[in-house]
């Protein structure tokens, strides 16, 4: 079970308002996160705020740049381009951070 950090916000996903839920989370590729494969679950715990998901699958990427060629910007981020979800996410991840590697995670609210 890998579980979100408490000081962050809960991912639009978890957001009850969502018409267009996330299901796919781009994430920096943190050794703790190394063994997370499909059929794992992750628990996103903000406050007294928590919900539970189960991994669909994961993928690998050298990149947050070739994460959004490969995979489809409206599940990463429904309401920003492709251009935009790259600034944003480069903003959160440093360099040095991008060069652990890049998983795309792809999730379902259980």
């Amino acid at each position: 079970m890998h579980a979100r950090p408490r000081d962050e916000p809960l991912p639009p996903l978890l957001r009850p308002s969502r018409v267009r839920p996330q299901n796919h989370r781009g994430r920096v590729q943190y050794p703790s996160l190394r063994s997370l494969a499909a059929g794992g679950h992750i628990r996103f715990v903000c406050d007294t705020d928590e919900a539970l998901t189960r991994v669909e699958r994961v993928a690998h990427y050298s990149s947050f740049e070739q994460m959004l060629d490969t995979e489809d910007p409206e599940r990463v981020s429904p309401d920003s381009s492709h251009e935009q979800q790259l600034a944003d996410i480069r903003k959160i991840y440093g360099p040095e951070k991008e060069a652990l590697g890049v998983l795309a995670i792809e999730i379902e609210l259980i």
